[in-house]
């Protein structure tokens, strides 16, 4: 339907509007002749004619006069013209609207699925666990339900507290790209027939299938083992300070746990053969605290197994945290033996210690808020450049308060710390060595009195044996 919109002036005709509806209007007529009937304008009058003929306004005329009563009534060009605009407006804008929601819709079911704070595994949508020991019987028909984030470390793995039935556990969570180090801690818990109380007690391992927005699976692996509501050695020491007593069984039981990692256990009548291992990642953060005050060892993502057959190459480097990596890892070294990467494990065993120490107050001092290790020397966020200026060409370490070497047992902690993190690699204690020397030290609160305890010599390079053996 086509129209025309014009005025009559002194000059002629002035065609105001002209063109075509998409759809019939109350303003047009069936004719094939495009015939005006006048209309009042912003106080003039114009005519406006419409038919239904292609291109039937090229010739338009005033109607007859009778006609022009029909169309008294009629609603204004204006109106018309305004009601097809809004038309017009819904029809872009509501495609545009409708587009909105669904991406809102998309996006809230996405984070739904990733994001809710507590998730329950669906036995029917996940592999069965794998039971390595029985501390929870039947686990592989119940499911397990997140609770909350207890840690978040790095490359997306995080470690939930989770129930079963009426147990806590912890769940450590891989994501799939972290399948790799996922297999490497499974392998190290049901393969190296890791058994202690001072190391993390493993239940079980899953692997999670979900299926996404977009059609795609998401798989998640999944680590259980005991959960420890203390934290980690870390986070604890962060909220309050310990007595002599606390200290030593804190210490101790770390000392313990690394010496049995570092031990080569045969396999003795069902058991089976526990080959020595170096955790190549010891730090109060992969430390854990039990209730009874004791700790044990976590986190074996990047650990190594040696067995007879097993031959290092240069492919064990320099991985680890950066603040506790010893001086030789620093410098480079890619090269190592069974006994240098334990000689590693003891140095930084030997800052774990000082942040253990650093906790303690002598005659009732005030302690000073926890810092990790080097944290007054290269802060929070230290570059390796920033570790090797400090430890390697500087050879500086955490300092002792004078008020701790005036407490006699705590003199020979001092003596076993430096001798932990000696820069001479072959001088360092064993964690066997080490073990002993705390269960020596008797709970002494004066200065005058001494521990009686053998130490040996430091750095004594001609007999490097015996620090070991006079222990």
């Amino acid at each position: 339907h086509c129209y025309t919109l014009w005025e009559n002036t002194t000059e002629g005709v002035n065609i105001i509007k002209k063109g075509c509806f998409i759809r019939n209007h109350l303003e047009c007529r069936g004719d094939h002749q495009c015939l005006g009937t006048p209309r009042t304008k912003g106080g003039r009058t114009v005519f406006f004619c419409c038919c239904s003929d292609h291109f039937c306004n090229a010739n338009f005329s005033i109607a007859p006069k009778e006609d022009w009563e029909r169309d008294v009534h009629s609603p204004p060009i204006t109106d018309v013209q305004k009601h097809d605009n809004l038309q017009t407006l819904l029809y872009s804008i509501v495609p545009i609207f409708g587009v909105i929601l669904i991406l809102a819709f998309v996006w809230f079911m996405y984070n739904h699925q990733k994001g809710i704070s507590s998730r329950s595994c669906n036995a029917e949508e996940s592999e069965p666990i794998n039971i390595t020991t029985t501390p929870l019987q039947d686990v592989n028909r119940r499911p397990i339900q997140l609770l909350e984030v207890v840690s978040q470390g790095q490359f997306g793995v995080t470690v939930w507290k989770a129930k079963y039935s009426i147990n806590t556990v912890a769940v450590k969570i891989f994501p799939h790209q972290e399948f790799t180090a996922w297999v490497n801690e499974r392998d190290f818990y049901k393969l190296c027939g890791l058994d202690h109380e001072n190391v993390l007690t493993f239940i079980g391992d899953e692997v999670h299938h979900e299926s996404q927005y977009n059609g795609q699976i998401y798989t998640e692996y999944w680590l259980i083992t005991d959960f420890h509501e203390n934290g980690s050695l870390s986070d604890f020491l962060k909220q309050r300070s310990l007595d002599l007593a606390e200290l030593l069984q804190l210490a101790s039981s770390v000392c313990d746990g690394l010496a049995y990692l570092h031990s080569d256990v045969p396999a003795i009548n069902n058991s089976s053969h526990k080959p020595c291992i170096a955790h190549r990642d010891v730090k109060s953060k992969n430390i854990l605290v039990k209730s009874d005050l004791t700790c044990c060892i976590s986190d074996f993502g990047l650990a190594l197994k040696f067995d007879q057959s097993d031959k290092l190459g240069e492919t064990h480097g320099q991985v680890g945290t950066k603040r506790y990596m010893a001086p030789e890892v620093l410098e480079g070294a890619i090269s190592f033996t069974r006994e240098s990467f334990l000689r590693i494990d003891m140095y930084a065993c030997g800052l774990v210690l000082w942040e253990l120490l650093s906790r303690f107050s002598v005659h009732d001092d005030p302690v000073e808020d926890y810092r990790l290790p080097f944290e007054q020397e290269v802060g929070l966020h230290p570059s390796l450049e920033d570790m090797q200026q400090v430890v390697v060409q500087k050879k500086m370490r955490p300092q002792f308060k004078d008020s701790w070497r005036c407490h006699a047992a705590l003199r020979v902690i001092i003596q076993t710390i430096e001798e932990c993190w000696d820069q001479d690699g072959e001088a360092r204690l064993t964690s066997h060595c080490v073990a002993q020397r705390l269960k020596q030290v008797a709970i002494v609160p004066t200065c005058t009195e001494q521990v009686s305890i053998v130490t040996p010599v430091i750095n004594n390079r001609t007999t490097p044996p015996s620090r070991e053996s006079s222990i």
